[in-house]
């Protein structure tokens, strides 16, 4: 498989030769127009249906009303009626002041930035293997399957695993822990605050999410005393909630944002690894090791209209979906004890198709609110046609790629990905940022789907008004999306994670 920046194009078009029998023979349309455009023409005609109808409408209102009333009489009549003028012009302020109050305050990202850990952490397959036989926890058979499962993992020889793990024998303790955790969170937020020239002092709202590392104190009251912020801020630490936290904690300083007026927020998503490597011979523990790498990101969020100018991105929808009624879905991710009593986090061999209900009860709550009503009518009428008419018809898988311009799908494991981009029916250069951030960083949890927006920002790839969609999934289990719009051309921000091997990719991945 060959993963490339533009090599999709425009899907599988098919040049067609006509020939001319005779000078007067007209060419099978059915054959030589390309249905993509065809597809294309239909989307822009129902989408502007309403305003194709519309305005003729009001034209000819406008002119029936000029021919069939008296203007100059009427507007006598308001001149001398000051009761009428004065109802009317507090009907509107009062309407105008409601919708002011009410709606929605927009939320804007004014920056993001992604934690590059230093080369000497870098675990090449090889180095990887060889301290997983010299630990002598591992067995031979479970020595193999590890091996098995880097080969066809998707991961490059240049993802991160903490300073802890690269000892002989590995040193998990708390402090290895904490170490990793000041590490990557402080490397991402000293490089935000830098690159947005941000007080910490000004930071009303901090979110931290980590599954895994639970530490008193917080990990939020770590940043709190490392960066002295303020006495009153509003701090919360997301833990247990697996991959998809990241998008989670979005959403909870999203509402935050709309109670507290001009406020800035700060969200920063990791996953510790030190105290979480598994090393017992469990096979569905042992995937995790194989997949899991160093990493974190930190967002900068805002609700103040005057950042608006500077920002790069508005928040459009977040739509969460929980499957934890389900005992399967609950379990498919899950840290225990095995036979041995040594903890790790288990993988279910059930985990892609509960992966597979999640984002189809995600994508169902999240269509009607990005795609065009053109998807939205084909796929109402074939539903129709399935339930009442008990027509033989396959149903109709909206055309995401119509909504959005990126894709963001994180980057759990290569399956996650291969996936996603079947079902979705996405091409190549779709998933590309996705394949690119799991071969260079690996799964870095909750923040994988900010690596991957960063690649395309590093490409050039975020133009202004493009809509991008980040999708992730976590233990619980949960999917969860986020939609993002771009509110310019988006230019990489200075010492991002990809600043030094960005011309590298992509690159040719073998399976």
């Amino acid at each position: 498989m060959t993963t490339g920046g533009g090599g999709g194009g425009g899907g599988s078009a098919v040049g067609v030769q006509i020939h001319h029998q005779t000078r007067m023979a007209l060419p099978d349309f059915l054959q030589s127009v390309n249905l993509k455009y065809v597809k294309l023409g239909y989307h822009y005609l129902i989408s502007n249906l309403l305003t194709l109808f519309l305005v003729p409408l009001i034209l000819v209102t406008l002119i029936q009303v000029s021919q069939t009333t008296d203007l100059h009489h009427l507007w006598l009549h308001l001149q001398y009626n000051l009761l009428t003028i004065l109802t009317c012009s507090a009907v509107l302020v009062f309407g105008l002041t409601l919708y002011a109050v009410t709606r929605p305050r927009a939320v804007y990202l004014l920056d993001s930035a992604c934690f590059r850990p230093a080369e000497h952490l870098k675990a090449p397959f090889r180095s990887f293997m060889d301290h997983s036989r010299l630990t002598g926890d591992f067995e031979e058979s479970s020595l193999d399957f590890q091996r098995k499962i880097l080969e066809r993992s998707g991961l490059g020889e240049e993802t991160y695993v903490p300073e802890a793990m690269h000892s002989i024998p590995p040193q998990p303790s708390m402090a290895a822990a904490r170490a990793e955790a000041e590490q990557v969170m402080f490397g991402a937020l000293d490089n935000l605050f830098h690159n947005t020239s941000l007080k910490p002092k000004d930071i009303g709202i901090l979110i931290v999410n980590c599954s895994l590392f639970n530490p008193t104190p917080s990990l939020s009251a770590m940043i709190v005393n490392k960066y002295k912020l303020r006495g009153n801020i509003r701090s919360f630490n997301l833990g247990g909630m697996g991959c998809s936290a990241g998008v989670i904690a979005v959403d909870l300083a999203k509402d935050l944002l709309q109670v507290h007026r001009n406020t800035y927020a700060v969200v920063v998503s990791t996953e510790n690894i030190t105290q979480n490597w598994y090393f017992g011979n469990k096979k569905s523990m042992l995937i995790p090791n194989c997949l899991f790498r160093v990493g974190c990101s930190a967002l900068l969020l805002s609700n103040k209209p005057a950042d608006r100018r500077r920002a790069k991105y508005r928040l459009v929808h977040v739509v969460r979906t929980h499957r934890g009624a389900d005992d399967k879905a609950f379990r498919c991710v899950y840290q225990e004890q095995d036979d041995a009593g040594k903890t790790g986090v288990s993988l279910s061999k059930d985990l892609m198709a509960i992966a597979g209900g999640a984002l189809k009860t995600n994508i169902t709550t999240l269509g009607p609110l990005v795609l065009p009503i053109s998807e939205q009518l084909l796929f109402f009428v074939t539903l129709l046609m399935k339930k009442l008419f008990k027509a033989d018809v396959k149903p109709y898988i909206p055309d995401f790629k119509l909504a959005f311009d990126h894709f963001c799908i994180h980057a759990g494991g290569r399956a996650v990905i291969d996936e996603l981009e079947k079902n979705l029916q996405l091409r190549s250069e779709h998933v590309e940022a996705s394949r690119m951030t799991l071969h260079r960083f690996g799964n870095t949890s909750s923040s994988s789907i900010w690596y991957e927006l960063a690649y395309i920002e590093a490409k050039g790839r975020m133009k202004k008004g493009n809509r991008v969609w980040q999708i992730a999934f976590g233990s619980g289990f949960k999917c969860n999306s986020a939609v993002w719009q771009a509110l310019g051309n988006i230019k990489p921000s200075p010492n991002g994670p990809w600043e030094d091997c960005i011309d590298k990719y992509p690159v040719e991945i073998v399976t």
